[in-house]
Order: C-alpha cells, then structure tokens, then sequence
C-alpha cells in the first residue's frame, strides 16, 4: 500500500460524514417548532462545511505527495541526470529498464521448471512461492497477487496429492 492509499484513508476517516455526525448530535438541541427548511439549511452548511474539509485534506495530500517526489528526485537524482554520463549513463538506464522484463521472465522460467520437471522439498516451494509473490507484487502490483494466489495454492494442492 503506498502513502496515497493511507493517507487518502486517514482522510476519509477523519472527514468522512462529518456533516452527518455533527447534525446527529445537534438535532437533538433544536427547537421543537423548528420549521424542516431550516433543518435543511443547517444540513446543507454542515455539508458544504464537510465538503471543504475534505478539499483541503485532499490538497494537503497532493502537496505532501508532490514533495516525497520532488525528494525522491534530489536524493536519488532523474532519467536526465544519468543521460548526461555518456556511457556509463546509458548502461545503469538500461538496467534500469530491464529489471522487469529479467525478473519476471526468469520467474517464468522458474515456474515452469517446478511444475514440469522440478522435484522440490516443502521449503524449497515456499521459497518459490515468496518469490512468485514478490515478483508478481512488483511486476503488476497487489491486484495481481490477490488474483494469482489462490490458483497458486491449489496447484500446489494438487501436486501434493498426486504426489
């Protein structure tokens, strides 16, 4: 989960139907003869009072987003930094870029390697299973994992039992 994702739900939390909240416990203190439009205007304060709030947290939150980014890039530096190293440069973008494309056909390798001719202990499993997870989580994100892993378990279910 990145900081987005948290940050986007402490957010939600705390300005989540606040309006709500806040008319629930004060319409307890309104007059008995209070007219409903009244109680609608209230409401729609309440609402529009909400609704700022959480403009401002979500602004809050691009601002902080924006500069982990903006750090990111004075520490670890840019693309264009590199590119101004001439060979040596072009070399660490091009590991960069193939990081994805090795790790995850190796682990296709690996994969069918286990489930064709492998013969592994238990542990050995578990570790190729931490490493399907871990590549699949980087390659394609949590999504992925979710999908993948319940297939995953009963391929390894299977092969237990014909074993």
């Amino acid at each position: 989960m990145n900081f987005s994702k948290i940050a986007s739900g402490l957010s939600n939390v705390l300005t989540g139907g606040l309006a709500d909240t806040v008319y629930d416990a004060i319409k307890t203190y309104f007059p008995p003869d209070m007219p409903m439009e009244e109680k609608g205007k209230i409401m729609l304060d309440l609402k529009r009072l909400e609704l700022e709030k959480k403009q401002q947290s979500d602004q809050v939150l691009l601002d902080a987003e924006r500069e982990i980014t903006q750090r990111i890039s004075e520490l670890e530096g840019t693309a264009k930094d590199l590119r101004s190293l001439p060979i040596v440069g072009r070399m660490v973008l091009f590991a960069r870029g193939s990081q994805r494309p090795i790790w995850g056909f190796y682990t296709i390798w690996l994969d069918y390697q286990w489930f064709t001719s492998w013969t592994l202990s238990e542990y050995q499993q578990k570790a190729l299973i931490a490493i399907n997870l871990l590549v699949l989580g980087f390659l394609f994100g949590e999504r992925a994992v979710k999908n993948v892993a319940p297939w995953l378990i009963q391929a390894i279910e299977k092969r237990k039992e014909s074993a």
